[in-house]
């Protein structure tokens, strides 16, 4: 038992794991209650953005540098790349000065020796002509960036589990966990069979403050508007010259990414959002609608006309600090919780199971202690997200 790991959730926190945990000799067990990609977790959907800009915030940043070298390789390992670096495009609606989040993004960048282009001049409008020049006269181009295809990476990675040993319990009703004087030795199954394990970790996204009761004061499943747009003629969208981007994304929270292969260009909000339970069904606000259409017409005109094909609500297990949780519980030994994406813990995918293997085993790493177990004492924003809606 002392090998024995079982994992409730398969999303990018928890395949991640099961994969390095069993590369490291672990019997890994995952149960998803759907399956994978889950259709309803945050890190299923037609792209995610892959980026380092993080503001003045340069933890991240570091992480990600990391992470990229981790992209690049299972770019070689993929069947097909899965991560497109086209680039990523920080448009600001007013000049660069002071303290902002792209201006702390693009010395942060600089610093590190990242490809970086201030949009000086006409560089908006001669390589990204789609854009209203207008309407953002500064910001800068970071060509180390891009976006994945994020539920196929989950279904990859997932693949990879499998064939590496690890068991995939998919469409099964949620287990419960078997707590023996105060410890928590793995999980009763829905047809009542126990499960022992050394190790439980808890990484279900936006269902894990129902798993994890201590953390419902600290984490809060919010749902963000999702659009999915068909323009007549794609050819304009296409990543070279119409790379992922963040249009003044602090303050607007609008952010999006190139054409897909059939044509699709997906927008997204990374704001407030809507506070709500993970199972409920909901339809995107009319008031998201008329937002995004304001948005358009005046930034991207081209793309005013495009028909609305499908949206979604992408659901965010935030934590009050934007940091994610990877941390023994405190008071429940054997039980692990590996959550709290907060709407930017994808990107990290390369570096995820490593780290939580790490802590698992309770190895030094420099970036565990940002992750801890802990009760903020106020709310912090990542600084690319707005406080609109």
């Amino acid at each position: 038992m002392e090998k024995n790991v079982i994992i409730i959730g398969g999303g990018i926190f928890g395949v991640t794991a099961a994969l390095e945990l069993r590369q490291r000799g672990y019997q890994v067990d995952i149960f998803e209650q759907g399956t994978l990609p889950h259709p309803r977790a945050s890190s299923t959907d037609i792209t995610k953005m892959i980026r380092g800009d993080y503001g003045a915030d340069t933890f991240y940043t570091d992480l990600m540098h990391e992470a990229f070298a981790g992209w690049d390789k299972w770019n070689q390992l993929f069947s097909r790349p899965l991560y497109h670096q086209t680039g990523f495009l920080l448009l600001m609606q007013q000049a660069m000065q002071g303290s902002s989040f792209e201006m702390d993004s693009m010395a942060a960048m600089q610093q590190r020796g990242y490809p970086v282009q201030q949009l000086t001049g006409s560089f908006l409008q001669r390589h990204f002509p789609q854009w209203s020049a207008k309407q953002y006269p500064d910001g800068y181009y970071n060509a180390r960036g891009g976006w994945a295809e994020s539920g196929a990476v989950v279904a990859q990675i997932a693949q990879w589990a499998r064939q590496a040993g690890v068991q995939i319990h998919e469409r099964t009703a949620p287990p419960a966990l078997i707590e023996e004087n105060g410890l928590v030795r793995g999980v009763l199954t829905p047809r009542g069979q126990a499960m022992h394990a050394a190790h439980t970790i808890v990484a279900a996204g936006a269902w894990t403050p129902a798993w994890v009761p201590e953390l419902q004061d600290y984490l809060t499943v919010t749902a963000q508007p999702v659009f999915h747009l068909l323009p007549k003629d794609p050819t304009p969208f296409h990543g070279d010259v119409f790379p992922g981007w963040s249009a003044d994304i602090s303050r607007t929270g609008w952010y999006g990414f190139p054409a897909q292969a059939d044509g699709i260009v997906k927008i997204a909000h990374h704001g407030v959002g809507l506070v709500q339970a993970p199972d409920a069904t909901r339809d995107v606000p009319k008031h998201y609608f008329d937002a995004l259409h304001r948005f358009l017409a005046t930034s991207l005109p081209t793309l005013q006309d495009a028909p609305i094909v499908k949206t979604r609500l992408c659901l965010y297990c935030d934590s009050q600090d934007g940091d994610f949780y990877i941390d023994h519980h405190p008071d429940k030994p054997g039980l692990l919780v590996a959550t709290g994406g907060s709407g930017h813990g994808f990107k990290f995918a390369p570096v995820l199971g490593e780290l939580i293997a790490d802590v698992l085993e309770r190895k030094n790493t420099p970036w565990a202690a940002r992750f801890r177990w802990r009760q903020p004492d106020k709310p912090r924003f990542e600084a690319a997200r707005s406080r609109s809606f």
